[in-house]
């Protein structure tokens, strides 16, 4: 697990419904909601420039985060996100939820590719397919990795790297696996080089008006 500390500091939300969320957006602030850890629901708001600043960072969206309400602090992770449609830095909407310590937990982590180039199918000439960014994993809040890496060292031509062969640290486990042979689906797979067809086809009519002159 990273030992980096994401602190956010949020206030009591008491204004409901769509018009009062458009004031707290033209105000600099965000509406959220944080749940579960066996306590009820809670409105809230977050200032939107804090909230962009941790966004920069990818462990933010799979590390135990600090969220403090009312001088309260939880520990919480972000389950959803709601962007602007097509103003991806405005976002409109956060989903926190409270964990708690020695409960098993599922989080979507990303998935970093080691030695992509060095690869033996890159270096043949394929394509890598990265078919999965993240998954889906389940452990214990203090066992959440930050990531977790596939090393291409060995991957060649039409070969794929499925989810079992991940290398899992401790106590960590894929759900996925759980539910039978035919989810051990691939996250990333390399392809043979593509052939250009114009330049197959222009090889072709030269070989061919070759063998016509040759008979003339």
């Amino acid at each position: 697990m990273s030992q980096e500390t994401f602190k956010i500091d949020a206030s009591v939300r008491e204004d409901q419904g769509k018009g009062a969320s458009r004031r707290l957006r033209r105000e600099g602030n965000i509406p959220a909601i944080v749940y579960g850890g066996n306590k009820p629901p809670q409105s809230i708001t977050i200032n939107h420039n804090e909230l962009l600043k941790h966004l920069d960072h990818e462990a933010f969206f799979s590390h135990i985060l600090e969220l403090t309400v009312g001088g309260e602090t939880d520990e919480v992770v972000l389950r959803d996100l709601h962007r602007h449609p097509y103003k991806t830095t405005v976002v409109l909407h956060a989903d926190f939820q409270r964990i708690t310590r020695g409960q098993k937990m599922r989080m979507h982590v990303p998935l970093h590719f080691e030695n992509r180039e060095e690869s033996k199918g890159a270096k043949a000439g394929g394509v890598i397919s990265v078919i999965h960014n993240e998954i889906e994993i389940e452990c214990l809040p203090r066992q959440l990795p930050e990531y977790l890496t596939i090393d291409l060292a060995d991957l060649d031509v039409n070969e794929s790297f499925h989810l079992s062969q991940i290398e899992l640290p401790e106590g960590i486990s894929i759900p996925e696996l759980a539910l039978g042979e035919g989810h051990d689906v691939a996250v990333v797979a390399i392809h043979p080089p593509k052939v250009d067809k114009t330049t197959e086809e222009e090889a072709g009519e030269e070989g061919g008006e070759e063998e016509a002159g040759e008979e003339a």
